[in-house]
């Protein structure tokens, strides 16, 4: 793989993104965090996002854009009830409630914006679709396409320089990610995934049901559960 010097990663602080942090951290000279504020249900991920960032002694800025006037998803609307589950198999297919309409095109865009202005190459994401394959923007056709359009609405080309979305875990399980990461010291203690709007785990919606069982096949123990635990929190 090209190795550029700069890279920008999209860190919303859950556990993929936060294996994208350590991920880059091992390939690039300078690498600097992007979250986004934008009307999140679960915004508790931003201030633990933060912390580790904090502790990674890492750059990391945060874009507000407010989502909440488009609609469309339970992470946006309050008034939307979060679906719950009481185990995983009673997920159904389709389209989830908690996907926000094009969410990940909004993001790739800013990003792409951020990196051109800020002299970035590469835009890490922790994407991956074995485990939520009905998240439209998260594919690899998706990407392709968001590729294609940062190469035609950006100057980069014209100035002798490429900017590359980068995603090395589209095709790999969360369990896979876990296990990737763990060798490259991640902490996933700061790590939240729970849509309910809380730092301890509802254990009930769909990101907690697949990160429980992400957990498992990776056969340790969540390093957020340990965390709580030792706080006295659960």
């Amino acid at each position: 793989m090209h190795q550029s010097r700069k890279a920008l990663v999209l860190f919303s602080g859950g556990i993929d993104s936060t294996t994208a942090l350590y991920w880059a951290k091992g390939r690039y000279d300078e690498i600097e965090a992007l979250s986004f504020d934008y009307g999140q249900r679960h915004r508790v991920e931003l201030a633990l996002a933060r912390r580790l960032a904090r502790r990674l002694r890492l750059p990391r800025q945060v874009l507000k854009v407010d989502l909440r006037p488009v609609g469309g998803s339970a992470l946006t609307d309050s008034s939307a009830s979060l679906p719950r589950f009481s185990r995983r198999a009673d997920i159904g297919p389709g389209v989830p409630a908690t996907y926000v309409p094009f969410r990940n095109g909004i993001f790739l865009a800013l990003a792409a914006a951020w990196a051109e202005a800020n002299g970035i190459d590469d835009i890490v994401c922790g994407f991956n679709t074995i485990d939520s394959p009905s998240y439209p923007d998260t594919s690899a056709s998706f990407v392709r396409a968001m590729q294609k359009a940062i190469n035609l609405g950006t100057a980069v080309v014209s100035r002798g320089r490429r900017l590359r979305i980068v995603t090395p875990f589209i095709r790999m399980k969360k369990s896979a990610i876990i296990r990737l990461g763990l060798p490259l010291g991640a902490d996933y203690s700061f790590s939240i995934s729970c849509y309910a709007g809380g730092e301890i785990p509802c254990r009930r919606c769909s990101s907690c049901l697949l990160r429980n069982r992400a957990w498992k096949e990776a056969g340790t123990e969540d390093h957020l559960i340990a965390r709580l635990k030792k706080e006295g929190k659960i």
